[in-house]
């Protein structure tokens, strides 16, 4: 097609505009992630000014597989992407890998025959078609399901009192059924007793949604160890405490072996572990396996262990950018990300928990308080992650310093942080341990 939307996106890419790539998750009923929605933004700033449904889409698919590179973006999850009429009769359908990507159907789409026949050409070529946005059960969602394969409640907008009567209908059609919009504990519960399948929403972006667990032996075994790791101890009493904990030394053995430096040959010892990984990546995932300590979730499916992941990354970068070449003040950005969710895996109060750790006044202060440089990067931080730009402003107006966070920087740090934890994060077989 002369005027297709990928050449529309690569003209305007051509005249210096791009559209910033967000990701929202979907879990499923256990809490871990199994796709994204890839969410559509005019500008790096990540507000949600979209005049023209095409072109958007065609940037941020053209962006995902032709620039930054669908496993960078999505990882090993399959990536909705919102699809007009006019998209799924465009050529930009066809550079998309249908096992990668799930093509979401805008409500405002009417079917006709060549519609159905379309979807049907799509399926055919594997793709997995999603009805978004559906809010009752009427005629035109009845004529539609035959050729979708799933469908997406909005729970803001469906009369709760008739959701049993349609998730029911969807069900008994054999279809993966999505509750989005999402925004309360009760929603959630409420979409689990219907038979939802998958969930999505800002109430899953809370790192609250994720249901208290006791603080286990091997967490306790993990703040000793970063006791030893932040302290003045030698390579002797480092690896006594990993000795103490065989399961850490197992992740540990499996971290080194997949390091860039051991590419090519097996790190066989504790000793040479420890020398390959390094004493600060080291202290780091032994940070990050807090979170992922007890979940019963695989590293790369659970979602509140790549916010915190990712959130520690971004805080890093930018605190790089203020203070480059100070990797004391970058430690401490990270060490603030990390610290920043502590609260919601131990059984503890967050004040007590931080005192437990002996961490530094300014990263105390800034996580309770906000206080300080390192205070303001985690309220941008988190807004940037809510993508809420006038929190962003305000976060970057405590401190002039800040400016150099602009929209355009933020969303490039995003992505980088975002990247950094999945070109890191532990191999397949580390999983299951």
């Amino acid at each position: 097609m002369p005027d297709s939307a990928l050449k529309r996106a690569a003209f305007a890419r051509g005249r210096g505009h791009s559209v910033y790539v967000g990701r929202q998750p979907i879990l499923d009923r256990d809490g871990a992630l199994t796709a994204y929605e890839l969410l559509f933004r005019d500008s790096p700033d990540n507000r949600a000014r979209v005049h023209d449904d095409v072109q958007a889409t065609a940037h941020v698919v053209a962006r995902t597989v032709g620039e930054l590179g669908v496993p960078a973006v999505l990882g090993p999850h399959p990536g909705y992407v919102n699809m007009s009429r006019e998209l799924l009769f465009d050529d930009i359908v066809h550079i998309m890998e249908p096992e990668r990507f799930v093509l979401e159907l805008l409500e405002n789409i009417t079917f006709d025959e060549a519609l159905f026949k379309r979807c049907a050409q799509l399926r055919d070529a594997g793709f997995r078609l999603a009805l978004d946005d559906v809010a009752r059960l009427d005629d035109p969602l009845l004529a539609a399901l035959p050729s979708v394969d799933i469908v997406k409640v909005d729970f803001l907008a469906a009369d709760h009192a008739q959701l049993p009567e349609l998730a029911a209908a969807v069900k008994r059609r054999g279809k993966l059924l999505v509750a989005e919009k999402v925004e309360t504990r009760d929603d959630f519960a409420k979409a689990k007793r219907l038979g939802f399948d998958l969930f999505q929403g800002y109430f899953f972006a809370r790192p609250q949604v994720l249901s208290a667990r006791r603080a286990s032996p091997a967490r306790g075994s993990l703040l000793r160890l970063m006791a030893v790791l932040s302290g003045e101890h030698g390579m002797r009493e480092l690896e006594a405490e990993l000795k103490r904990n065989p399961d850490i030394v197992v992740q540990l053995m499996r971290l080194a072996n997949s390091s860039a430096q051991t590419r090519g040959r097996r790190v066989s010892s504790l000793r040479e572990a420890i020398a390959a990984t390094g004493t600060r990546q080291l202290m780091r995932w032994t940070q990050l396996l807090l979170y992922a300590d007890g979940r019963g979730l695989p590293w790369r499916s659970d979602p509140l262990l790549q916010l915190v992941g990712t959130r520690a990354r971004f805080m890093e970068l930018a605190a790089d950018l203020l203070r480059p070449g100070d990797e004391a003040f970058s430690d401490a950005a990270f060490m603030t990300g990390i610290f920043s969710l502590v609260h919601v895996v131990l059984d503890m109060q967050l004040a007590e928990i931080l005192d437990k750790l002996e961490l530094t006044a300014e990263i105390r202060a800034a996580i309770l308080e906000g206080a300080g440089p390192l205070g303001a990067l985690l309220g941008i931080a988190r807004a940037a992650e809510r993508g809420d730009a006038p929190a962003i402003d305000a976060s970057r107006g405590a401190l002039p310093a800040l400016d150099v966070l602009t929209p355009l920087m933020l969303a490039k740090l995003q992505f980088d942080a975002a990247a950094w934890f999945a070109e890191h994060r532990m191999e397949p077989s580390l999983d299951d341990a």
